[in-house]
């Protein structure tokens, strides 16, 4: 059973990116499964950090962005959104070169917060990072009401 509320198709969930971070970090999203999002992102120049390995904030914005998406897919966007309120994250395993993917899980999906868990994986399917996201559901009225 499919747990989105707001399904996409990897098409849209591409035309996001335009003019963002995830544009910049040529991060893509890969699958949509019943229960999780997939999306990958290039070990290169662009997420490097001095020592020629996979920077750790370039692998916290991989795991924000799919988790981030992924919640905003299973609330109803018409009424709600969800934004990121904390992430964390175990660097693992040092990457240089290839592609990253992380795959977002939820663990908790309740009316006001989310809680998801991502794992990014090397093209060698060695764990590189977790991560844990909460995100806060707001109602889009509430919202526009505020700002």
């Amino acid at each position: 059973m499919s747990i989105w509320k707001t399904p996409a198709t990897l098409e849209e969930l591409q035309s996001l990116r335009k003019g963002t971070l995830v544009e910049h970090l040529d991060i893509r999203f890969t699958e949509i499964g019943p229960d999780y999002l997939r999306a990958s992102m290039p070990v290169d120049h662009r997420t490097h950090q001095t020592m020629g390995l996979l920077h750790g904030g370039a692998s916290v914005a991989l795991a924000e962005t799919v988790g981030s998406i992924a919640a905003n897919m299973c609330v109803d966007g018409e009424y709600y959104m969800c934004l990121g309120q904390e992430i964390n994250a175990n660097h693992l395993r040092p990457v240089r070169s290839g592609r990253v993917t992380a795959t977002a899980r939820p663990i908790h999906l309740g009316s006001r917060s989310h809680v998801w868990h991502i794992e990014i994986h090397d093209e060698r399917e060695r764990l590189v990072c977790i991560s844990r996201l909460t995100m806060v559901v707001l109602e889009r009225k509430a919202q526009a009401a505020a700002g």
